[in-house]
């Protein structure tokens, strides 16, 4: 089990290994996710600019008209 002390201002050092595993570096954010049980979990806080690029398209170009004509085909059909 890995652990920290706090500071008299309530500060801690992640561990190295806890800093790995969550893969952050200095100046990254996090979010704390506080559950039911009193039990808190730590999660790197990445910005919305990471996901450039991850959903990739390789058809041909669809013009807003088209997107708007399948939006409301779908709509149609529930």
């Amino acid at each position: 089990m890995i652990q920290s002390s706090l500071t008299s201002k309530c500060r801690t050092t992640l561990p190295k290994a806890v800093r790995d595993a969550l893969a952050v570096s200095p100046g990254d954010r996090l979010r704390y996710v506080i559950l039911e049980n009193n039990e808190v979990r730590i999660l790197p806080a990445k910005p919305v600019s990471r996901l450039f690029g991850y959903l990739r398209y390789d058809g041909p170009e669809v013009s807003l008209q088209d997107m708007d004509n399948a939006i409301a085909e779908g709509a149609c059909d529930l």
